[in-house]
């Protein structure tokens, strides 16, 4: 079901100023902690985190010594949050910008998807899942988790199938995982797929 309002800079940033963020976990969540957990990339590795959001997860990575991680958001007040929550946060590396005007040619090792895919209007999935190709190096990873359920209200966030998602990434990317999580959050338990996804 789709939503009828403008999903843009202003609607994100009025969502956060007014403390309406329910997909905000306020830390980072089991399936990614753990993967980065054991994340063999060189700490010099490009990163990125697109619909960032208050950026738990570049936060974590930046601690564990990963000082290549960029994050973007269109939402200034979600980019602040993460700046004054971690001052040592290279300011270059915050990003208020459009996803889908990232320059094809920043050849990132990583990116990761956090409840960014479930906040676009689902129309624009198929060139989500192009965007990432063409922002990854060759062999590259998307990786992450996205919502294997639908919701009863219209969104965001917009739920979906497995095998939906399949048919936007299968052009692009070579599947390594895209099971269910076990170890989501509570309120996501059951729900979420994680997906680890290398660039073809």
């Amino acid at each position: 079901m789709q939503s009828d309002v403008e999903l843009d800079a202003n609607y994100w940033n009025a969502r956060y100023v007014a403390g309406q963020t329910g997909w905000d976990a306020g830390a980072i969540t089991p399936p990614l902690r753990d993967y980065f957990d054991q994340l063999s990339l060189p700490r010099t590795s490009k990163i990125l985190i697109p619909g960032a959001g208050r950026g738990y997860e570049a936060e974590y990575l930046h601690t564990a010594g990963y000082n290549n991680v960029f994050v973007a958001d269109i939402a200034p007040e979600a980019l602040r949050d993460l700046q004054q929550r971690v001052p040592d946060f290279p300011a270059e590396h915050l990003l208020e910008q459009d996803f889908f005007t990232l320059p094809a040619d920043s050849a990132y090792d990583l990116i990761v998807e956090q409840t960014f895919f479930c906040a676009l209007n689902p129309s624009l999935r198929p060139t989500y899942a192009q965007q990432c190709a063409a922002l990854l190096r060759s062999g590259g990873t998307l990786m992450g988790l996205l919502f294997d359920t639908v919701f009863s209200q219209p969104g965001p966030p917009f739920g979906g199938s497995r095998a939906e998602y399949e048919s936007y990434f299968a052009p692009y990317f070579d599947f390594v995982h895209f099971s269910s999580a076990h170890n989501s959050i509570p309120p996501r338990q059951g729900r979420e797929l994680f997906m680890c996804l290398k660039k073809k």
